[in-house]
């Protein structure tokens, strides 16, 4: 029973906590819908988030734009000109001349189909591009993710370990009271007991912290799977051996959008090639005068071409800086198959080494689970010492931890193989 004045006073405080913390729900970031959250919630997530995604289709919209250009039939808009001429100012005879003119830029030999290549190859790059930053944010997304992973399990790990060192303490506890054990053992056990204290909370600060990176980048805050530690539900499908080699050069993103950008370099290396002079324009026109007041117009149609002469000296710098561009990307991109190729060989390697760490480490943790029971029995009926008991508690504990961290590096390593082959989450 609440006292009198608590009773007048707890609707109200009721009330504002009930609003505060309505305020810091609307305050949070918003957080996965259902389940856990997964690897591939986090990346649409993280992807939509970033400025390549926010503005992909403005980009699109622009090389719709170019080709659009490219498929017209003048160079550049048509020019309208109006003038008109008159005596007024000397005299006033009705001396009176108006001209309409209409300037068409032509094309250049060549430069239109040219022209085309570059808006093709430059919205290929487009979507190239954006297939790369996905990778790139792909990858963001899978080291931070697997990080939170880790500390989940790691908190997990710990809280099962504080448990189990507060019910043998308890169990000690009642023993010494019965006279079985000395109390240097309830010591020890309590000891125990705060170490595992100590540990949990180090790990669910770790956690917090990793949680707070990864809501950072995904603008999403994190929910656990309530499974256990061993088991990882939010890992990534092994890749198929169709996906692994030959294929790799032509569809991984990175590879990808530097083959798009030395495609775009060298569509406008060609293009400078036929633009040495300014586009020549079709000129039609027509003239309305007459000489004095009175008398009828004469009307006159005229029709002109003006070309521009050439130099190849004012478009050298342009075919020049073409040219150093599509060197330069045809040389990054054999710098970038290297690399790809060297982070592929390391990736498998890397996940070869783990499915056999995690065999082993779960072949110890049976047999550490095996010794913790026989172990426990046998103390339970006075036939082991308690550091004995202790000692076997920790190995267990250690052997399950390495269990279920060998299993997450093992999944984590089919991610790592997959962000080699330049696959995205799924």
């Amino acid at each position: 029973m609440f006292p009198s004045k608590t009773k007048k006073w707890l609707p109200c405080a009721l009330l504002v906590l009930a609003g505060g913390a309505s305020w810091a729900q609307a305050a949070e970031p918003r957080s996965a819908t259902a389940g856990a959250f997964s690897l591939k919630q986090a990346f649409d997530a993280a992807w939509a988030r970033q400025p390549e995604a926010q503005s992909l289709s403005t980009r699109n919209e622009a090389a719709r734009a170019r080709r659009e250009v490219a498929d017209g039939w003048l160079a550049e808009p048509a020019a309208l000109s109006l003038s008109t001429e008159g005596d007024q100012l000397d005299g006033n005879d009705g001396s009176r001349e108006h001209i309409v003119g209409l300037s068409l830029p032509l094309w250049l030999p060549g430069e239109r189909s040219r022209m085309g290549a570059v808006a093709d190859a430059e919205a290929q790059a487009t979507t190239s591009g954006a297939l790369a930053a996905q990778l790139r944010t792909a990858a963001q997304v899978r080291e931070v993710y697997w990080q939170w992973q880790r500390a989940r399990v790691e908190r997990d790990l710990a809280r099962e370990r504080q448990a189990k060192a507060r019910q043998l303490a308890a169990d000690v506890a009642r023993r010494v009271v019965a006279g079985e054990l000395a109390l240097a053992d309830r010591h020890q056990a309590e000891g125990a007991a705060a170490l595992a204290d100590m540990e949990l909370t180090t790990a669910e600060s770790v956690l917090a912290g990793a949680a707070q990176r990864l809501r950072t980048l995904t603008g999403m805050r994190p929910v656990e799977a309530a499974s256990p530690p061993e088991r990882i539900v939010d890992g990534e499908p092994e890749p198929a051996d169709s996906e692994d080699a030959p294929a790799l050069e032509a569809a991984h993103p990175a590879l990808a959008a530097l083959r798009a950008q030395s495609e775009v370099a060298r569509s406008s290396a060609e293009l400078a090639r036929v633009q040495t002079r300014a586009n020549p324009e079709l000129t039609l026109s027509a003239t309305r005068e007459r000489e004095r007041s009175g008398e009828s117009y004469d009307q006159t149609l005229l029709v002109g071409v003006r070309i521009p002469f050439g130099s190849a000296s004012r478009n050298r710098a342009k075919q020049a800086s073409a040219q150093a561009d599509a060197i330069e990307a045809e040389v990054q991109w054999r710098l970038e198959r290297e690399r790809v190729l060297a982070d592929l060989e390391a990736a498998r390697l890397r996940l070869d080494a783990a499915v056999a760490k995690a065999r082993a480490a779960e072949q110890r943790a049976r047999l550490a689970e095996e010794s913790r029971g026989f172990f426990d029995k046998s103390f339970r009926l006075g036939e082991t010492d308690l550091p004995t008991r202790l000692r076997i508690e920790l190995e267990a504990s250690e052997a399950r931890r390495q269990a279920a961290l060998a299993g997450l590096d093992r999944t984590a390593a089919t991610s790592d193989l997959r962000q080699a082959l330049g696959l995205l989450p799924e």
